[in-house]
């Protein structure tokens, strides 16, 4: 058995590792020559040039794995693929793609005879310890091809599955970081309410610890938050500032188009764009328009 991964970051690289551990056979690809060495060095990984060399690494039907970031990167690849692949290839797009472009390229894909399978990901840095959960959309004949990489990369048959159609993989993970969005900001505002009763004393790493014990909100991200708070609870070092990726935009993009409710993953969403809002000009408005009709006092700094 063997693949092309290219692309060999934190997620790429650690993927290619854990695959090299359950003797999978790897050809790696990235412009990272660092990221490159350190895993034929570590793990065994067979090196190529560029990605035509790795392709031209794999013999019979050819299986290409790409984890690249969303956009116009993963679209020129998959272009640039397409000569260098024979009909019944797959590739397979392990990126965080809009699913609405995963189903146009599984289409365009398909007039060339090769396969796609779009790939939800999951399971970050800490995937090459503890697996990860891979959520394949595509033709079923493609995703069977695929399941011994699913074993190696997961727990077996417990950590993956055959969702749906192409789009599904990539539809099934942006709900899914939808959620976790949602579920990050109800930690942080429960949290941040425990920390503020200050009479009560409250140890913000005990409790945590405590309620990843038989508690109904236990998850792994309550593990990985009783763990940072074991050693800072003030959080002073970090600034006010949270990242939102594509898929939580895109989540609350497809709520509005279904025209379901989703109030919840939206205002999470909501929440990391005021905390991106250095200027805080709304808060400004806000503030003079209770001193407008009330007389409240502004604030200057």
């Amino acid at each position: 058995m063997k693949l092309a991964m290219i692309g060999l970051g934190k997620m790429g690289g650690n993927m290619a590792a854990r695959l090299l551990r359950h003797k999978i056979n790897v050809v790696g690809f990235d412009f990272n020559t660092e990221f490159v060495n350190k895993l034929v060095k570590d793990e065994g990984l067979e090196a190529a040039t560029s990605v035509a060399d790795a392709v031209s690494k794999l013999e019979g039907q050819k299986i290409v794995w790409l984890m690249l970031p969303a956009g116009e990167i993963t679209e020129n690849q998959i272009k640039d693929l397409i000569p260098l692949l024979n009909k019944g290839d797959i590739i397979v797009d392990g990126g965080n793609s809009n699913y609405k472009h995963s189903q146009r390229r599984g289409a365009l894909l398909a007039e060339h005879g090769i396969g796609f399978i779009d790939c939800g990901t999951s399971g970050g840095i800490w995937g090459l310890e503890n697996g990860y959960c891979l959520m394949y959309g595509g033709d079923k004949q493609f995703a069977d091809v695929l399941a011994p990489y699913a074993q190696a990369l997961t727990h077996a048959d417990r950590g993956w599955a055959h969702v749906g159609p192409v789009g599904s993989g990539h539809f099934t993970k942006m709900i899914h970081n939808g959620i976790e969005y949602g579920m990050m900001q109800a930690f942080a505002e429960g949290l941040d309410l425990i920390k503020g009763k200050e009479d009560f004393h409250l140890d913000l790493a005990q409790i945590t610890e405590l309620w990843r014990h038989g508690s109904v909100v236990r998850s792994w991200l309550l593990d990985l938050t009783a763990e940072a708070l074991k050693d800072d609870q003030k959080l002073e070092a970090i600034a006010p500032y949270v990242a939102d990726s594509g898929e939580g935009r895109w989540t609350v993009v497809e709520a509005v188009e279904q025209g379901v409710a989703a109030p919840v993953l939206t205002v999470a969403l909501q929440a990391r764009f005021r905390s991106q809002d250095s200027k805080g000009y709304s808060y400004k408005l806000l503030s003079l328009m209770r001193n407008a009709f009330g007389g409240h006092a502004v604030k200057t700094k």
